[in-house]
């Protein structure tokens, strides 16, 4: 019989702190909650010198990871360093040697989730990576257990705060992506290099990682499509705000059809939801995610999306939950991918081109007889719609904005529509085109 758990920390960075924290301050609670002690007993990282806020035994630090992966008193490994490698190695190394891993590396399990998963079922050992999407909201959990009655027939998430907080303060401000952005930097909401951040490649990592315990399919980051915020003027959120929507980077899965022909949508881009909606009030640096499931509707966890202290709260919930196996015996009694591995299956991920929705347009276009015609003219040659149209303003022979929103349209007819409408004479720059989300899909 165990008389405690061990656990070994790999990166003691901002989060790495925040777990060190919690798990110091809050053992009592912790030993209460488990029924035996929970204790750190080695961390390693390149700087084992800096200032972090908490004090640990000298003895507990160490630069050499090989301290933490062959210590036969550890139980359960955490990686915390990020990025592909060595994060990798560490945890395979750690598998293999029979230990437990918790890590909150999204970009790792997005794109090497499935060698990580097989080796864990191979190694027999738990792997937990709650921390990885959302920081402090238990999404990971919620699909993987609370919701396994239920087939899951979509999710729409908000999942990067610095994005969601851009585009906050362009709604409320009235200010230009790069005022904004600057803003954010100086606040520390975005990093001095925000391009994963803004280009949606952050929210596509997450996305992977929740449609594979969703929907019991795996989907290599590379299948999702992305597009990033960086194109959104104050002139398309005014516009937004006008047709009763709000304009939000929204990460979307839907599943598609019935029996063979079951396909989905995964795709990361900006989107306009009805202002009453739930995830329009989502503001600053929060995180929301709704999911429809057959049985129980929709539901939505709201909260601090990354941080230190959440997304460390996560991971030691992770701690926790592999403790809990260990002490019972019952590793593997959740499968790391929400479905036992033999009964996963890829589905299909439908081309982008072949998504049917609304669409929001946005032409630059010569103030002159005759161009609003032409506009609708090839927009109905491609089956395409009109819903409503605004223009405001007249300034003869100058450039001026005309906006449209369209009935239902099959993406790839708007793609080909403005290939033509874009090389007009009278059309002086590309089309804005952002896709709404809404009731009537």
């Amino acid at each position: 019989m165990k008389n405690r758990i061990a656990v070994g920390l790999i990166g003691f960075g901002t989060v790495g702190t925040g777990v060190a924290k919690i798990l110091t301050n809050n053992a009592e609670q912790i030993r209460r909650r488990l029924g035996l002690p929970l204790e750190l007993v080695k961390v390693a990282d390149l700087n084992i010198t800096a200032d972090r806020g908490i004090r640990l035994a000298p003895s507990m630090l160490t630069t050499d990871t090989r301290q933490v992966l062959e210590d036969s008193e550890i139980d359960i490994v955490i990686e915390l360093i990020g990025g592909y490698e060595p994060a990798k190695r560490f945890l395979l190394d750690a598998m293999a040697k029979g230990k437990h891993v918790v890590t909150a590396n999204k970009a790792l399990l997005a794109v090497h989730g499935e060698e990580l998963f097989e080796a864990a079922c191979k190694a027999g050992v738990d792997i937990g990576f709650e921390g990885s999407v959302c920081g402090g909201i238990p999404i990971l959990r919620s699909l993987t257990e609370g919701l396994a009655a239920d087939r899951l027939l979509s999710l729409y998430g908000i999942v990067n705060g610095t994005s969601n907080y851009i585009l906050t303060r362009m709604t409320d401000a009235g200010r230009s992506f790069a005022e904004v952005l600057a803003e954010a930097q100086k606040a520390g909401y975005a990093e001095a290099d925000p391009s994963l951040d803004v280009a949606g490649t952050d929210a596509a990592h997450k996305l992977a990682i929740l449609v594979n315990l969703a929907f019991g399919s795996p989907v290599n980051f590379k299948e999702v499509y992305v597009e990033g915020i960086t194109g959104i003027t104050p002139m398309d959120i005014q516009y937004a705000t006008e047709f009763g929507y709000t304009i939000k980077l929204l990460a979307i899965a839907k599943l598609q059809g019935d029996g063979e022909a079951e396909e989905l949508e995964v795709r990361v881009h900006p989107t306009m939801i009805a202002n009453d909606s739930p995830l329009a009030r989502v503001g600053g640096v929060y995180n929301a995610i709704q999911v429809t499931g057959d049985a129980v509707g929709d539901i939505m966890l709201y909260g601090r999306g990354a941080g230190s202290m959440p997304t460390a709260s996560a991971v030691v919930s992770d701690i926790i939950d592999i403790a809990r196996n260990i002490i019972h015996g019952a590793q593997g009694r959740v499968p790391p991918c929400a479905f036992q591995p033999d009964q996963r299956r890829p589905l299909r991920i439908r081309p982008i081109e072949n998504i049917v929705g609304l669409y929001y347009l946005r032409f630059m276009v010569l103030d002159k007889p005759g161009v609003l015609s032409q506009l609708s003219g090839v927009l109905g040659k491609h089956d395409i719609s009109i819903s409503s149209v605004l223009q405001r303003g007249r300034k003869d022979g100058q450039t001026v904005p005309v906006v449209m929103t369209t009935h239902m349209a099959v993406e790839r007819n708007i793609r080909a529509s403005l290939r033509e409408i874009d090389a007009l004479p009278a059309v002086s720059a590309p089309t804005t085109v952002v896709r709404i989300e809404g009731e009537d899909q």
